[in-house]
């Protein structure tokens, strides 16, 4: 065993190759040379009892009739087969009728009496075969057969065959082997051969080459993978030890890149609370203004007017943070229909067109020469172009020139934005599209802002399936923003409405305000009742449940947010009560998330408004649920929740 160890692998295999097709060969001659003999034994068992058949025959009438001469015949037609050396005819005495010698090949006399049954006996290399004679159930004789049985002879004929063929496969085999050898050793001396050269240079780029796909092939993989392993350590271990050389300087652009995001955090609140704080000084100065005596009715509408403005403008900041919520949180949604291009664009400008006026700057509007159709959100596509207007009219020094235009170029329907304001640097063309990015961050800039517009623009064009692409020739030389969206085709005529339909004068309304904020309440109780609406207000839910109970509003706009019982037990409350199952309710609230609305809806509202909610969105409501408060007792299920 120790000898056989302390082989190389490729005569183990040589060996193992050998031993086994030689067990499988002698195997095999043996199994083969005992079927031989066996089948061998039994055909010869058969010609013979065959022939003794035959005789017993064809001799039947010659011992019935006494003719020994024409037994003698029958038995000489044995001639024919050499291996049978004497056949003998025994009558019913058991005296022999007839006999038949094969010349020279026996020296022994037959049997006096004939065996009285079948029987067949071998004895070395003869065999011995009696058939009796029957005819009609009466023994005619016997037929006795004498015959070689060549065994021996057989058996050393058929194991000389099988030698050659044992010589024949144990040389074939030896070719596989040899070939074998060659297959299995040849990539296991290629790795040999390779770790004894890492060995000796240290070089770690070397590589065992592949010859096979099996467990040598998979032996190759692994020692290769570890010689990468090992390179990429090295070469880790290098380049460590050449980043220590610049470890300052690394942690040095880390810190500077803090103070940069810190400065940039910093530079966002001072600008969303300078922001905020802007409209308030005028909204406070107008407040003065329309409480002082005797004012003149025009500086007072002009106050109103000024309040007014500042008062969107905090609408229009606090909008822009919630979508920039809505951005961060993959929330900002979309409700597209299809639309002509031109009315987006005329509610943009409608939109932007007194700010760019107050800016002193002119603005050149050309609209397509034909309807151009998309399928869009038009009130989020009309706030990307206002957007871009907006930026247009900040950055461009005053008397400038903005140009708004649409066209359509291949099948792509292109609104630009044009200026001859500052311009862009070339670096500042992607980036301005990043969140709280300022182009003009100078204290003597003429226009503030969060830095969001372009970045929310950008994703609201995104979720069209569009693009929003900026250009400019640099710093100085004005700038322009396109925006591409795929056109779609026309739809089918619709009727609409005559503006006659739709603005008749509202009937007079039971309406309930329910608000914490006693300002909201009463401001706006007093609109609708100056309209002429019967309205009761409550400030927390206990005490609305009760007035609802009793004065059976049509609407009910309860704020979510109250001390005790809040809006949405409020709103399971009237949808359980006879007298308000009926009545339109409407969440009025500052959140506005979808789960917010979910939560309004669940709870049997049918509408939700985000706050600030101005008269006209109450008007809108009033309008549209009078079809719910003149309908059957299941007015209340149907839910249409304004966005």
């Amino acid at each position: 065993m120790m000898h056989i160890a302390k082989r190389s692998i490729s005569n183990r295999l040589m060996l193992v190759i050998m031993a086994t097709t030689l067990t499988a060969l002698v195997a095999y001659a043996i199994v083969m040379l005992a079927y031989d003999l066996s089948t061998y034994r039994d055909s010869v068992i058969k010609d013979l009892t065959t022939q003794a058949n035959i005789i017993a025959e064809v001799s039947t009438p010659a011992l019935e009739f006494n003719d020994p001469a024409t037994g003698k015949e029958n038995l000489d037609l044995l001639r024919t087969r050499p291996m049978i050396l004497r056949a003998v005819l025994y009558d019913n005495t058991g005296a022999i009728f007839a006999e038949y010698t094969n010349d020279g090949e026996l020296e022994s006399t037959p049997p006096p009496q004939p065996q009285t049954n079948n029987e067949t006996i071998i004895d070395s290399n003869r065999i011995q075969v009696w058939q009796q004679i029957v005819k009609n159930d009466l023994p005619l004789g016997a037929v006795y057969i004498h015959a070689r049985y060549e065994l021996g002879a057989r058996l050393v004929g058929y194991a000389i065959i099988l030698v050659g063929v044992l010589i024949s496969s144990l040389g074939l085999a030896l070719l596989v082997a040899i070939w074998l050898r060659g297959a299995v050793t040849k990539p296991i001396f290629a790795v040999t051969n390779v770790a004894r050269q890492v060995m000796q240079s240290r070089d770690f780029s070397l590589r065992a080459k592949k010859f096979t796909e099996d467990e040598i092939g998979v032996l190759v993989d692994a020692f290769n993978d570890m010689l990468s392993e090992v390179e990429r350590r090295a070469r880790a271990l290098e380049a460590s030890n050449q980043s220590l050389e610049h470890e300052m300087t690394e942690r040095k652009a880390a810190e500077d890149a803090l103070r940069l995001a810190d400065r940039r955090k910093d530079e966002f609140l001072a600008t969303l609370a300078h922001e905020l704080r802007n409209p308030l000084a005028p909204l406070i100065n107008g407040l003065h203004i329309l409480r002082a005596k005797d004012t003149n009715p025009a500086i007072a509408a002009n106050a109103k007017s000024v309040m007014e403005r500042q008062l969107k403008q905090m609408v229009r900041l606090v909008d822009d943070l919630l979508d920039v919520s809505r951005i961060t949180t993959g929330k900002l949604t979309i409700s597209k229909t299809r639309i002509d291009v031109q009315s987006i664009m005329r509610d943009a400008v409608e939109a932007s067109r007194g700010f760019i006026e107050n800016c002193g700057h002119q603005l050149s509007v050309n609209m397509p020469e034909e309807s151009l159709y998309i399928d869009a959100d038009p009130i989020r596509l009309a706030q990307v172009f206002s957007n871009l207007l907006n930026n247009a009219a900040k950055y461009t020094n005053r008397g400038g020139l903005i140009s708004f235009s649409g066209q359509l170029i291949d099948d792509k329907v292109v609104v630009e934005v044009t200026d001859n304001g500052i311009g862009l640097a070339p670096d500042m063309l992607d980036n301005i599209f990043h969140m709280f990015t300022q182009v003009d961050q100078t204290l003597e800039r003429t226009h503030a802002g969060l830095g969001v517009g372009l970045a929310l623009a950008k994703r609201l064009v995104e979720l069209h399936s569009g693009q929003l692409v900026a250009h400019s020739g640099g710093p100085g030389l004005g700038s322009s923003f396109r925006v591409y969206l795929a056109s779609a085709t026309a739809p089918f005529a619709t009727s609409e409405k005559s503006p006659a339909t739709t603005a008749h004068k509202q009937a007079p309304r039971r309406i309930l305000l329910v608000d914490d904020n006693v300002d909201y309440v009463a401001t706006m109780a007093t609109l609708l009742s100056a309209m002429g609406h019967d309205v009761r207000t409550a400030h927390e839910g206990s005490t609305a449940q009760h007035i609802a109970r009793n004065f059976m509003p049509e609407f009910a706009f309860l704020d979510i947010g109250m001390p005790g019982l809040n809006g949405y037990d409020l709103a399971r409350l009237l949808r359980q009560f006879p007298e308000t199952h009926q009545c339109v309710l409407v969440a009025v609230t500052g959140w506005g998330q979808d789960k917010d609305r979910d939560l309004s809806r669940s709870a049997g509202f049918n509408h939700h408004l985000v706050k600030p909610v101005e008269l006209a969105q109450i008007l809108s409501i009033i309008e549209k649920g009078t079809a719910l408060v003149n309908d059957t007792d299941d007015g209340h299920r149907r839910t249409n929740h304004s966005h």
